[in-house]
């Protein structure tokens, strides 16, 4: 199983964090972004830009770039340039948000719009991707006869990552993704989900093996299952402004380092070639569970 490791709010140290996460063999690292939510975050276009500039072999995921608040044409060369600065190590994640309303209010773009929004970018990412002049014109995207110079590094353009819960998500993976990942899921969950998106890539008119599996998880490791659950438990119920106790054993990967690799086995199991982990805490707190899951659990999920 591939291990692609979240980096941490604080965009200080975005570069320290992705050379440690190189140096300690993870397979990847990522951030998420919004413009405004309930606490810290980033741009996933610029930090990944950061990690690139500090690492060699490392892939580069942005889980998820909330793709309708970006012009599409806009959002290709970000993308595109980010390929090019990292040597094609780079993989967009696309979702489309709408947890927290008031960011796309700011933004000004209606938040009833953004999934298609979404699949129309998508649609430019590709067309962009593939060379030579595109000639689109969308209901919010018009590109007139222009080519995308550079293009990509990587031929037909970075991979793209489709989140996701709902049916229009299954859909749209169908459509376009190189790898499903859903978040909040159970591993019965990721294999129910990986097949309807199978077989919507199959009514595209794509190979339904071409799309790759994934999990995204909150969670958090400790010797102490009880300190890991109440860790990962606070962390996730302060990022979405619920209770997430109840819910914690269902979707949050947490406990000591035998746990947590049993649990990963299962989602792997259930067709997650890739765990996208986002450990809880911050500062000193975290990257002590950053250490514990690079020394006791990275290996074996390897291995």
């Amino acid at each position: 199983m591939r291990v692609v490791l979240m980096l941490s709010s604080d965009q200080t140290a975005t570069a320290t964090e992705a050379r440690a996460a190189e140096e300690a063999g993870y397979d990847g690292v990522s951030t998420g972004e919004h413009v405004f939510f309930h606490g810290p975050v980033t741009n996933g276009f610029i930090a990944m830009a950061a990690a690139a500039g500090a690492t060699t072999r490392i892939r580069l995921l942005t889980s998820l770039t909330v793709l309708p608040l970006y012009p599409a044409a806009l959002a290709a060369k970000f993308a595109t340039t980010l390929d090019q600065v990292s040597g094609g190590r780079f993989d967009l994640g696309v979702g489309v948000g709408g947890e927290h309303p008031p960011e796309f209010v700011a933004a000004g773009v209606e938040v009833g719009e953004r999934g298609a929004r979404a699949d129309e970018a998508l649609e430019v990412l590709r067309a962009l991707w593939a060379g030579g002049p595109v000639d689109f014109a969308g209901r919010f995207t018009t590109v007139p006869g222009l080519t995308l110079d550079p293009g990509p590094v990587q031929p037909g353009g970075p991979p793209i990552w489709l989140g996701g819960r709902r049916p229009p998500a299954i859909r749209r993976a169908g459509r376009h993704a190189d790898v499903w990942m859903p978040y909040m899921y159970t591993p019965e969950q990721v294999a129910r989900s990986l097949a309807e998106v199978r077989d919507a890539a199959e009514q595209a008119g794509r190979d339904p093996s071409s799309v790759r599996g994934s999990v995204f998880c909150w969670g958090a490791v400790h010797e102490d299952p009880a300190r890991a659950r109440q860790d990962a438990v606070e962390t996730v119920s302060a990022v979405y402004q619920q209770d997430f106790g109840p819910l914690a054993d269902r979707y949050l990967l947490h406990g000591d380092p035998d746990r947590v690799v049993a649990r990963a086995r299962e989602y792997a199991d259930a067709g997650a070639e890739t765990l996208v982990f986002s450990p809880s805490g911050e500062g000193a707190h975290r990257q002590t569970a950053v250490d514990l899951f690079s020394h006791a659990v990275l290996p074996r999920l390897h291995g």
